[in-house]
């Protein structure tokens, strides 16, 4: 595929993307009730998938980042961005994820010149499948592939079209203990906009119970970056903490700090997954 994505073409994967969805709605849902098992907070991905016919909806209710140097310092501030994963088999589900607003700060350190933007961002069409406990339990095995609609603007956009590849492994240990590991590739994005170059790297990770429905995570992301404008890698260590409010209900709240020249310097992430 050259160039970004048409609109035409951007449509016809969201709409079917809804096809799939709504076929997983019309099935009966499983016997078996999983556990509770929501992709965030965390900068990994967990194994488990959602039985057939159940739909998570996780939300960033609000994500707040900041990265800079001595040139420039921008802080960006999300709100709403959603993640919706759907049941498909008793093995794998389909996701589609979307930041409907986020405004961008950006401040000139040298002329003190100060830029605001107000975009809608990218949307994400993806799809996981189980090979081992799709519940979560013992150890648990998965891939899962994503592929980047280019339908916001720049700078909250990424402008063009791009992908990413995934394994997610997960143990759980006794005690309330889990640990994961996801390593991946991507096809992202150039920082021009245009053109798509090679990130490569992983994240891993261990969460403990806390109290009995009180978790906390903590991980560490290392992505080598090889963009033409400039090769870098990025090191976050994140920590967070997750209460589930009831059976099918979590609330979250995490920070995420760069470690390396090129990462952002701190995120700060609250959110909410929900089950239905």
């Amino acid at each position: 595929m050259n160039g970004s994505m048409s609109r035409s073409g951007t449509r016809r994967m969201l709409g079917m993307s809804a096809v799939l969805m709504g076929t997983a709605l019309a099935a009966p849902a499983a016997a078996e009730e999983r556990e509770f098992c929501p992709s965030r907070p965390g900068l990994g991905t967990p194994a488990c998938t959602m039985a057939p016919g159940r739909v998570m909806i996780e939300t960033g209710l609000v994500d707040w980042s900041r990265e800079g140097d001595e040139e420039e310092r921008a802080d960006t501030l999300s709100i709403d961005e959603t993640l919706v994963r759907v049941g498909v088999t008793e093995n794998a589900e389909v996701q589609l994820g979307w930041s409907p607003f986020a405004h961008r700060h950006s401040l000139n350190r040298a002329t003190g010149e100060v830029e605001n933007a107000d975009r809608t961002g990218d949307a994400m069409i993806g799809a996981k499948l189980n090979l081992s406990h799709p519940d979560g339990s013992g150890f648990s095995a998965a891939v899962q592939g994503n592929v980047l609609l280019p339908v916001g603007r720049a700078p909250i956009g990424a402008g063009d079209w791009g992908m990413n590849a995934l394994a997610a492994l997960g143990w759980e240990l006794p005690g309330g203990i889990g640990l994961g590991l996801t390593p991946e590739i991507d096809a992202s994005v150039n920082a021009s906009g245009h053109g798509r170059h090679v990130t490569w790297g992983g994240t891993a990770g261990i969460d403990f119970e806390l109290a009995p429905a009180l978790s906390a995570s903590m991980e560490v992301q290392a992505l080598r970056d090889d963009d033409p404008d400039g090769h870098a890698t990025q090191v976050y260590g994140g920590v967070a903490l997750a209460w589930q409010a009831g059976k099918n209900c979590q609330l979250d709240l995490g920070m995420d700090t760069g470690m390396s020249r090129a990462s952002e310097d701190i995120a700060l992430h609250m959110g909410i997954s929900r089950r239905f």
